[in-house]
């Protein structure tokens, strides 16, 4: 099931789509995560929007309690930043302020300046259940979904301004566009078998597959819930594939006028595209 998150008029409403129309929907069990888990926990009310309607807007399809991030969790990508192969994972963290609906506007930092903006496409988990101490053979049937994102990075501020430290250069307002919908883990079998891309101004620069994961998503999950609670509604982003901006020769970093397209197989297109913040 795809489960969309709409504003309609003044109403926000989860949504699934049929025949051309957002079927709207309430939440059936609302202690499950933000209202998804393996079932999906939403029924239809009996009403219904046209996907086409011009007064209709795909929010974020969650708002997390905490955003992870692992970097470095490719190995291609490892390589092309001439990085060694981490032995555990590396976990950063984003703000939740930072987070950016599908169609919003990714803006470059100018109050505090960065000129080193870059993409990175990445596959989403949402945990969907209060969870400690989770061994990776489990771990799974925790997951109250997936979603792409975009984990956007200022490169100047997460290697230079920062004291050695990534969540800054990762917190900037719009810096995490998530969407377009939450695909309930039904349907996603294996999370590490998908093939994840981004389009910049409609050309491929990162197609890559989950596969190429150094460590897996139960991995991830076992390793961030030990000893640590993750609460439901927790967003773990799942690191980037090759193909980055910073890694180009020359580096080629998000311009204003810019348009972002992370896509994931089985989730969607989550499109963005880029301004100056006005100050």
């Amino acid at each position: 099931m795809k489960i969309y998150r709409i504003k309609f008029g003044d109403r926000i409403n989860y949504a699934i789509i049929e025949d051309g129309y957002y079927e709207l929907c309430e939440l059936v069990d609302t202690s499950i995560s933000v209202g998804f888990g393996p079932e999906g926990n939403v029924r239809k009310i009996g009403e219904r929007v046209l996907v086409s309607n011009p007064n209709l807007s795909i929010l974020s399809p969650i708002v997390p309690k905490v955003i992870y991030a692992i970097g470095l969790n490719y190995r291609e990508h490892a390589i092309e930043m001439g990085k060694p192969i981490p032995e555990y994972p590396v976990v950063t963290m984003k703000s939740t302020t930072s987070l950016l609906n599908p169609e919003g506007k990714i803006k470059l930092p100018r109050f505090l300046r960065s000129d080193e903006v870059d993409y990175e496409c990445e596959l989403a988990v949402l945990i969907g259940k209060t969870i400690c101490n989770v061994s990776r053979v489990e771990a799974l049937s925790f997951v109250g979904g997936y979603t792409a994102a975009n984990d956007v990075s200022a490169r100047d501020w997460q290697n230079i301004y920062s004291g050695g430290q990534w969540s800054k250069g990762k917190s900037f307002d719009t810096f995490c566009p998530v969407g377009p919908c939450i695909v309930t883990p039904d349907e996603i079998s294996d999370p590490n078998n998908l093939g994840i891309r981004t389009e910049l101004n409609g050309k491929y620069v990162q197609n890559s597959n989950t596969s190429d994961m150094i460590f897996s998503v139960p991995n991830l999950i076992e390793f961030l819930s030990g000893s640590t609670t993750l609460e439901a509604g927790t967003l773990i982003l799942t690191g980037t594939p090759l193909g980055v901006g910073i890694a180009q020769t020359p580096s080629r970093y998000l311009s204003s006028g810019d348009e972002v397209v992370i896509e994931v197989d089985r989730i969607g297109r989550l499109k963005n595209t880029v301004v100056e913040e006005q100050i």
